[in-house]
């Protein structure tokens, strides 16, 4: 017994020794040690102002057109109107979607749900922003209007409802900055990582890096397939006359 226990006062000691000695090694580095200056970080100008986009944005609806959209029924123009830099849903004309496909990127949207309040729950300024025309970022409006808590605004739509409901009153614009993450697949269409997305709804955090259980489903459980690392955003057209302003995007891949 005594063997025993004078062996792991020994062992303990030898323990305390190392860890004193590689605390004192570790002291004796240099700062120059952990600094490094390569890779540079480019340097990017922001917006005026911190809505606006940065240089190295593509803005998707600056006001002026809809040139960077097509019809999400046809490829056609779309029927929606551009009024006044606004742009307006000509309800049940079609969603529209992007030209170009996007996979990890940080989007800016400014919306408004109409200042005529017409219908309840899901039938109010009801609209929705799709990630790679797969993923909904709900857009509705959840000024005191019950709906489902996971289809209220700033909802990932039937999955993850927003940790509070940051809505302003109808005709009053809403902001949505969101950083959203691609889901990976292997060569043989299996899922490696799914997609994530963070949410801030006029400046406050509602999604915080949440894991998308699989694309958007309206009825069912939603699970992953296979497909393009690259997809256009669409909007969907749910038949209420919803307005958006200052969209762009930065690509992070």
């Amino acid at each position: 017994m005594k063997f025993k226990c004078l062996s792991l006062l020994l062992l303990l000691g030898s323990v305390s020794s190392f860890s004193l000695f590689a605390q004192q090694n570790e002291t004796k580095l240099p700062p120059e040690a952990t600094e490094f200056y390569e890779p540079k970080v480019k340097p990017v100008s922001p917006g005026s102002e911190n809505h606006l986009p940065p240089a190295d944005a593509i803005v998707l609806f600056g006001g002026n057109d809809l040139n960077a959209w097509v019809s999400e029924r046809d490829g056609s123009f779309p029927k929606w109107n551009v009024e006044d830099g606004i742009l307006t849903v000509a309800p049940r004309t079609g969603g529209i979607k992007t030209k170009e496909a996007f996979g990890d990127v940080q989007v800016h949207i400014e919306w408004r749900a109409p200042s005529e309040v017409v219908g309840n729950g899901q039938g109010r300024g009801n609209s929705g922003f799709f990630f790679m025309g797969k993923y909904e970022l709900q857009i509705l409006d959840s000024y005191d209007n019950e709906t489902y808590s996971n289809g209220q605004a700033a909802s990932i739509y039937k999955q993850h409802p927003p940790l509070v409901n940051a809505m302003r009153a109808p005709g009053e614009w809403n902001t949505y900055d969101a950083v959203f993450t691609a889901p990976r697949f292997n060569e043989d269409g299996m899922l490696i990582s799914p997609a994530r997305i963070t949410v801030f709804h006029n400046g406050i955090l509602v999604q915080n890096n949440v894991e998308l259980k699989g694309p958007t489903e309206y009825i069912g459980i939603p699970h992953y397939v296979a497909h393009a690392e690259k997809l256009p955003f669409h909007i969907q057209d749910h038949s209420n006359p919803v307005s958006f302003r200052n969209i762009w995007v930065r690509k992070l891949d």
